[in-house]
């Protein structure tokens, strides 16, 4: 199977009825003076490209938890070579005109993760009358660092690179590029919410899904320079892109695992002591460039995005990842629960009580997992959702997986497997039993969203109401 894109032809294959396309150029290799420079149209090719096997992917390093492997989701980690800046595309049907579109903008909390990660297979999708895109984008130092001399935000700007790439070419897979809807989990739902306030993002597309984000994980543009001086006395540099260009991929990803050590990153709280990234990530988006020229939040207030139709939502219990697998619930004490936020939060003890701190019966493990998915998740996530002015709908995904005695919960990642409908690929996550029938659910109201903006329940505004997703799943006041 051949199609013809802006570069030239490329050849897919059919696998079980879907025809898949990996590994596409949306843009330049960031190399050479390239590397911290804004994404540029990648070159034209001779021939016919092989599409048929998965790419390198951007510069990273392992992201694992302990416990079990998150591989299904973050990929197998860092694959290398040059040309990294690519969409992988499945399609029901080359020959088919006008069926709706979706963008996949994978987390990986900005520092790792692949757009080809075995349970982003978009089958499914394509078994629902879609075309599914997904892409890979500059991350960390690379993607995230404001250096003189380069360019700001490089990993958004990949992003809406890709989007210009669909814009462009996805006619000839069968879609309506006047009909794309970009979707994001995390780190790639936080940048669906910025990408929703970027001028430089709009008319790129018609409807956007925010799974587990929001949009406050961003920095003022001075705060973010803090870390580049940092990172460049760490290097023995300048804090410009023209010294960081020679500085080979991997020292760099070395500098990054030297900020996660104890002390090893500078504060980067703002002047009220408050961090946006709750320390779970030290590369994020940045405000007050052509990109975001304020904070994304107050641009989606003031109606940024507002012609965009909008699903927003979270897990139940975000934050048991990262507590329950290292064992972290078992040992908090509630003072060490209340220093550990206050490192990132001005006065986290009012949310720490309404959860619990302090009552006979409650361990700090217990108050911290329900707390912090308050902090850093479902509660800016409503904001977006109240701020935004267009079409928006809220969910909430319920449903228990069996790990951990059933302890980790609806946690970070989980709804994934049932977004793209892999239960699977992902069942050392989920489970051998986990329920086919949610995974239905809500693969087919993404796809119903991206054709209708109408993902099967009512408005948000409409008695603030929030779809819960289980396995029975229902629609509650939130």
């Amino acid at each position: 199977m051949i199609v013809s894109t802006t570069s030239g032809e490329v050849r897919g294959e059919v696998v079980e009825g879907v025809t898949r396309f990996l590994s596409i150029p949306y843009a330049a290799a960031p190399v050479g003076e390239l590397r911290f420079a804004p994404p540029v149209p990648a070159p034209a090719w001779d021939g016919v490209r092989d599409g048929t096997e998965p790419g390198p992917n951007a510069p990273q390093t392992n992201r694992n938890v302990a416990g079990f492997d998150l591989g299904p989701l973050v990929g197998p980690g860092w694959r290398k070579g040059p040309d990294y800046l690519t969409v992988d595309v499945y399609t029901p049907d080359t020959a088919a005109a006008g069926l709706p579109v979706l963008v996949f903008i994978h987390g990986g909390g900005f520092l790792a993760g692949t757009g080809s990660a075995a349970v982003y297979d978009g089958s499914a999708f394509t078994r629902e009358g879609a075309v599914l895109v997904t892409l890979n984008y500059r991350v960390g130092i690379e993607g995230f660092l404001p250096l003189e001399g380069g360019a700001t935000n490089l990993g958004l700007r990949d992003q809406i690179a890709a989007l210009g790439w669909v814009r462009d070419n996805v006619a000839a897979f069968g879609g309506d590029p006047g009909n794309v809807t970009v979707f994001g989990q995390s780190a790639g739902a936080m940048s669906v919410a910025c990408l929703l306030a970027s001028p430089l993002a709009e008319g790129l597309f018609r409807r956007g899904i925010v799974q587990s984000g929001h949009a406050e994980m961003v920095r003022p543009l001075e705060q973010a320079r803090k870390l580049a001086d940092h990172l460049a006395k760490a290097l023995d540099v300048p804090a410009t892109a023209e010294a960081f260009r020679s500085i080979p991929a991997e020292d760099l990803l070395a500098a990054q695992e030297a900020l996660t050590v104890p002390g090893g990153s500078p504060d980067l709280r703002d002047a009220d002591g408050f961090d946006p990234g709750f320390g779970l990530s030290t590369f994020m988006p940045l405000f007050g460039d052509d990109m975001l020229p304020e904070h994304p939040g107050r641009a989606i207030e003031s109606g940024a995005g507002e012609g965009v139709d909008l699903v927003v939502g979270s897990c139940r219990d975000e934050m048991a990842l990262y507590l329950v697998p290292t064992g972290a619930i078992d040992v908090l004490t509630d003072e060490q629960l209340v220093a550990m936020m206050s490192k990132s939060h001005p006065d986290p003890v009012p949310t720490l009580e309404r959860h619990g701190l302090g009552q006979n019966g409650r361990s700090a493990g217990e108050v911290a997992v329900p707390a912090l998915t308050e902090l850093v998740f479902r509660a800016p996530a409503r904001r977006l959702a109240e701020a935004h002015q267009g079409r928006t709908y809220c969910y909430e995904f319920d449903w228990r997986g069996p790990l951990f005695d059933g302890r980790l919960g609806a946690c970070h990642g989980l709804d994934l497997p049932f977004v793209f409908n892999n239960l699977d690929v992902a069942s050392g996550l989920v489970g051998e039993s986990a329920p086919k029938g949610v995974a239905e659910l809500l693969n087919q109201s993404w796809v119903r969203f991206a054709a209708t903006g109408d993902p099967g329940w009512p408005e948000y505004d409409s008695g603030r109401a929030v779809l819960h997703v289980n396995s029975a799943s229902e629609v509650r006041p939130d």
